[in-house]
Order: C-alpha cells, then structure tokens, then sequence
C-alpha cells in the first residue's frame, strides 16, 4: 500500500466518524424535539395524515412532503431558538420576544402556506372522488 492511500483510508474513517457523530446530534435533536414539544407531535400527525391523504388520492407526494418538511424543520428552529433566548436572556426582554415571535411566526407561515398547497394538490383529486361517490349514490 502506498503512502498516499494509507492517507486517504485515514481521511475516510475520520470523515465516516464525523458523519455518524453529526447524524447522531442530529437525531437527538429530533428525539429532544418530539419529546417536549407537543406542537411538533402535532404537526407530524398532521403531516401523515396528509401524505395518507395525497397517496389515497393518488396526486403529488412531493410537494406534500416538501410542506411538510419546511413545517417540521421550522418547527425545530422555533424551538431551537426558543431554548437559546431563555438560556440568553432569562428576564424578560423585548428583543427576547421578538426573537421568539418571529419563529414561530416563520413556523405559522409555512403551516399556512402548507395548507394552501395540500389544497392545490390534493382539492381536485378529492372533488373528483367526492363528486363520483355522489353520482353513485344518486344512482341506487
């Protein structure tokens, strides 16, 4: 073995133990997240419903996953920022609140906008599903 590919087999293991590291702080950033904040459990039951929804009505997964994605990732920003303010700034402070504000601020408008898209997506599939059942039922 040459000199150059000890070297390089060094670099990978290094790299692969710093990814397991990082995936494993990461992890127990989702971990801490679901654990304590209900409103992120709140909003996976709601993103699986919806991906439920999408697969049911065979229109696009993708933008529904996207939405929720952004949601859950903001969520886990808010709370992020959350526990950096308290731990800043225990007393109370007008910049706190606005710190905290703006998050979960940035969390509402992509929760809005997510909804806005499950409409687009899943509204016509849905009204063509409902439409049909009615038609059969006022056939019987």
């Amino acid at each position: 073995m040459n000199p150059l590919s000890g070297k390089l087999l060094a670099r990978a293991a290094v790299d692969i133990a710093r990814l397991r590291a990082a995936f494993g702080y990461a992890g127990a950033g989702i971990w801490h997240t679901w654990r304590h904040q209900p409103n992120f459990r709140i909003e996976c039951g709601i993103g699986a419903l919806a991906l439920a929804l999408a697969w049911w009505l065979e229109a696009g997964l993708a933008p529904i996953l996207m939405m929720s994605a952004l949601v859950l990732a903001l969520e886990m920003v808010n709370s992020a920022i959350e526990a950096v303010v308290d731990l800043a700034s225990p007393e109370w402070h007008p910049l706190a609140k606005v710190a905290k504000d703006a998050a979960a601020g940035a969390t509402l408008v992509a929760a809005i906008f997510s909804v806005l898209v499950g409409l687009v997506v899943m509204g016509p599939p849905l009204l063509a599903k409902l439409q049909a059942a009615w038609r059969s039922l006022t056939l019987v």
